[in-house]
């Protein structure tokens, strides 16, 4: 497994060197391919470099948004996510019917009034939130 399949991180945007920025967020989980097949989908990204039985980088196509990374691991998770994605997005009720339909479940807390997220779980249980950017959330 190797995170280092980047050869020009150090370059920012600018072109300026930079000390350090996130290159990736991993994703520990359990059932390797069906949460790689499920966040690609969702995130519209792309493998790149070497796809492995255990580990992978997704990349967005454009090069614009931090890339995710999923890594099989024996243990499970317990307990409630530290970290979790927030998906912005300018149609809420679209994107949570597409997630949905690719493998995603409703969170079971219930929303409080003129929230602007919609909590979800992804296949193995771990929460994301939709939240919609265009002022007219869904519930």
């Amino acid at each position: 497994m190797s995170c280092q399949q980047y050869k020009d991180w150090r370059l920012g945007y600018d072109g300026r060197v930079e000390r350090v920025r996130v290159g990736s967020v991993v994703v520990d989980c359990n059932d390797f391919r069906t949460m790689r097949l499920f966040w690609q989908e969702a995130l519209g990204y792309v493998p790149t470099g070497l796809v492995e039985d255990d580990f992978v980088i997704l990349k967005d196509p454009e090069g614009r948004r931090v890339n995710v990374s999923l890594q099989k691991v024996p243990e499970r998770r317990v307990g409630k996510n530290r970290l979790h994605f927030d998906l912005y997005t300018s149609d809420q009720r679209g994107e949570v019917e597409r997630l949905l339909g690719i493998g995603a479940t409703r969170h079971p807390r219930v929303p409080e009034p003129d929230e602007d997220f919609i909590a979800l779980l992804d296949p193995e249980g771990n929460t994301f939130c939709v939240v919609d950017t265009g002022g007219e959330a869904a519930t």
